[in-house]
């Protein structure tokens, strides 16, 4: 089996020598030696390092179509979706000035372009009561200066990663607080969710694989957990419709108690069946009238 495992054409070869590494393709690939437990675990990392990397491409697409098949983006959180464009963005900067290898970290370009796309959507559809206490103008500004992350000193970046860790939990929050208020996850993607629990947990093993980069793994693990929460919103409430949009009939009903009796309209009082006036029906059309003329 060696002999042909050797043997193989030069583009698998070279293909599997960019991906794993000399070593460890001539360890599992050359010499089958499933022994290599150390070259097993960093093959799997580079697996899943590249499954997430073409997954994080189109895992806002979903979203996306969303959003503009329903001309609507109710259910969204602007804040929630520039705080986490911000967090994608600086360790998208933070691993590329580190050389850390593209698949560790390569999903987080394509979710910052995704997301900045969903960002002006929410702008786009959103209310013009909810444009007017939301400050819009500040949040495009912070996303105009995305591209100046990567001109600030490598120092800069690394103190800026440290705060993906707040960035993450206060990205998270006002999604989370919003689902809760309105009983309902709106137009939020369950594609789009699944997806970030799926990456996250698979993210911590790369990065312990790989990188061994302690900023980075804790804000995957913080990742994790708030994705999880929004996953249990997203089976708890679904099939429900917004109850902030749809307002309870007892709400109705104890809103119009709460008005006082001057303000109230008049209401009319019902006629007894006994005095109601029967409607005499119209004379056939064409015929005798027998009427008699009283003089």
């Amino acid at each position: 089996m060696t002999s042909i495992t050797r043997n193989l054409p030069w583009f698998i070869r070279d293909l599997g020598v960019s991906i794993v590494g000399q070593k460890c393709y001539t360890s599992l690939i050359e010499n089958l030696d499933i022994g290599d437990i150390e070259c097993i675990k960093y093959s799997i990392s580079k697996g899943l390092g590249i499954g997430i990397v073409m997954g994080g491409s189109i895992m806002k697409v979903p979203q996306l179509i969303l959003i503009i098949k329903a001309k609507s983006a109710r259910g969204l959180s602007l804040p929630a979706y520039i705080l986490e464009t911000l967090s994608y963005a600086i360790t998208l900067a933070y691993a590329s000035r580190n050389a850390f290898p593209f698949s560790t970290y390569g999903e987080n370009l394509f979710l910052t372009l995704q997301n900045l796309a969903i960002t002006f959507l929410i702008i786009a559809y959103a209310p013009k009561s909810a444009s007017k206490s939301t400050p819009i103008g500040p949040a495009l500004l912070a996303l105009i200066a995305l591209p100046a992350l990567a001109l600030v000193p490598l120092s800069v970046v690394a103190m800026l990663q440290l705060t993906t860790l707040p960035l993450s939990l206060f990205s998270k929050l006002p999604q989370i607080r919003q689902n809760h208020r309105a009983q309902s996850t709106g137009q939020l993607s369950a594609f789009a969710v699944g997806s970030q629990v799926a990456g996250c947990a698979a993210r911590l093993f790369t990065t312990a694989t790989e990188v061994d980069d302690v900023l980075i793994a804790a804000g995957f693990a913080l990742a994790l957990a708030l994705n999880v929460v929004l996953g249990v919103q997203l089976w708890a409430y679904w099939g429900r419709e917004d109850v902030e949009a749809y307002p309870r009939v007892e709400e109705k009903r104890a809103h119009r108690d709460e008005t006082p009796p001057w303000q109230q309209p008049p209401q009319r009082a019902e006629t007894p069946p006994w005095q109601q006036r029967t409607a005499t029906p119209p004379p056939a059309q064409g015929g005798r009238k027998w009427a008699r003329k009283v003089d």
